[in-house]
């Protein structure tokens, strides 16, 4: 596994876990985020933070901070 934040551009991972809490989980759940997901990571800024994701048909943008207590697997690590 590895933190979100470290997924490289267009490598796809599935969501094992997050490790957050509060309100910040609350949303991220919110959003879908939930395990066995299939996330991908499509764009970076070009300062590096923040990173546009693709998962459920939406594209949203997650801080460097937020994204590093997301864990996901690669998917070419699920077979």
């Amino acid at each position: 596994m590895l933190s979100l934040d470290k997924l490289e551009l267009n490598q796809t991972g599935n969501i094992r876990k997050i490790k957050c809490s509060g309100i910040l989980e609350r949303r991220l759940l919110d959003l879908g985020l939930v395990k066995d997901t299939p996330i991908t990571a499509i764009f970076r800024s070009p300062l590096g933070d923040p990173t546009a994701y693709e998962f459920r048909g939406s594209i949203i943008a997650i801080r460097k901070d937020e994204a590093k207590n997301i864990y996901v697997k690669k998917a070419s690590d699920n077979k």
